[in-house]
């Protein structure tokens, strides 16, 4: 048995779950999310939890009980808490900017970055500093991936790890060329 999918997710005050035809909808303070179900997964909620069960322990069925209800969970969540991914900036001359609602970086290229996020994402980009980006939303998908994309368009490099890079993230420095000596 799924060790994560046997487990209820609990339903906070203040948020709405409700099942129909397959899609689960999660409502709450921050935001309304949604979320396909595979036809074989059961989701049944009382107000209180909702439960996702399996119709047996083929290896499909298996993968998608942890699946769904970790997607139910991060919906929960999201509704109540909220995600947050901080970037930060490394180099000299490197640096952010708030456009509009998107943000436009200046990291060693002729022009500059811009990236905003769509509307209907409900994903949202504060900056700050010159250095640190730090991306909002209630779906935990779109708030990584817009992140990534950020990220993408400057990878730290890894002889001075001048680039965009998450908060945490340790960047491995090589040594830079050698020379031999007495050749």
């Amino acid at each position: 048995m799924s060790r994560i999918g046997k487990q209820p997710v609990a339903i906070p005050a203040g948020v709405k779950v409700s099942v129909d035809k397959g899609v689960v909808r999660v409502e709450g303070p921050k935001g309304k999310l949604s979320q396909a179900v595979h036809p074989n997964m059961t989701v049944e909620s009382d107000g209180k939890q909702v439960r996702v069960t399996r119709p047996d322990d083929d290896r499909l069925n298996r993968a998608l009980h942890g699946l769904t209800r970790a997607l139910i969970n991060n919906m929960v969540v999201g509704v109540t808490a909220g995600y947050e991914k901080k970037l930060k900036i490394e180099g000299v001359g490197f640096q952010a900017a708030a456009k509009g609602k998107g943000v436009e970086l200046t990291v060693g290229f002729a022009n500059r970055i811009l990236h905003t996020p769509t509307p209907e994402s409900g994903v949202t980009v504060e900056v700050p500093d010159p250095t640190t980006i730090v991306v909002k939303g209630a779906d935990k998908q779109k708030v990584g991936q817009f992140a990534a994309e950020v990220r993408a368009s400057r990878k730290p490099e890894p002889y001075k790890g001048k680039g965009v890079r998450y908060e945490k993230e340790v960047v491995r420095r090589k040594e830079g060329k050698s020379f031999a000596a007495g050749k």
